[in-house]
């Protein structure tokens, strides 16, 4: 048996019965323009800091300035890009993960073979920026979101062709039906 061309990068098809390796397709974050108002959060309570500080009456407001920012900061600038950093979708050969939680992490599975609806969504913002949200259901378990997805319509693309190389790959190793056995012949006279 010849094994098919390759195009676009794709890898080869292993020969039947041959175990296949799990490779990463894809890893990725939702768009980072979500992190645009934690980021002028940082820039403002930088610059509101840099103006008070040694402007205040006592050394004691110094300090409290100071303890005031660095609250704002945790909650508003670095908790948001803590979470967004923490929050991944990884596309591999078999299963789409999707790990997240900054203190707890959490990590949910959905393999290609099982199969799944595809349906993407995009508002427009989202259009604006390339983004979309795709949504992976499989009609058993809770459909799985991937909200703000830079390059969505390559993603979607990854994802039909993952699920369609996976399906051609489990029908081809099932076993081969077995024809019926012949009866047995009449007894002699």
């Amino acid at each position: 048996m010849t094994q098919p061309a390759t195009f676009g990068g794709r890898p080869r098809t292993p020969a039947p019965g041959v175990p296949t390796p799990e490779l990463r397709v894809a890893r990725f974050r939702s768009h980072a323009r979500r992190l645009v108002w934690p980021s002028l959060v940082l820039v403002v309570v930088a610059g509101a800091v840099g103006y008070f500080y040694g402007n205040l009456p006592a050394p004691l407001h110094n300090w409290m300035l100071l303890t005031a920012a660095a609250v704002v900061l945790f909650f508003l600038a670095l908790w948001p890009f803590l979470a967004w950093w923490a929050h991944t979708w990884t596309i591999t050969t078999r299963r789409v993960i999707e790990r997240s939680g900054v203190i707890v992490p959490r990590r949910r599975e959905l393999t290609h073979v099982r199969g799944y609806a595809i349906r993407l969504d995009r508002g427009p913002i989202q259009r604006m920026w390339g983004a979309g949200t795709l949504t992976l259901s499989n009609g058993v378990d809770e459909p799985m979101r991937l909200v703000n997805v830079p390059s969505v319509d390559l993603v979607h693309e990854c994802l039909v062709d993952q699920v369609e190389v996976n399906q051609i790959l489990a029908h081809r190793e099932l076993p081969l039906p077995q024809a019926p056995a012949a009866p047995p012949a009449p007894p002699a006279p």
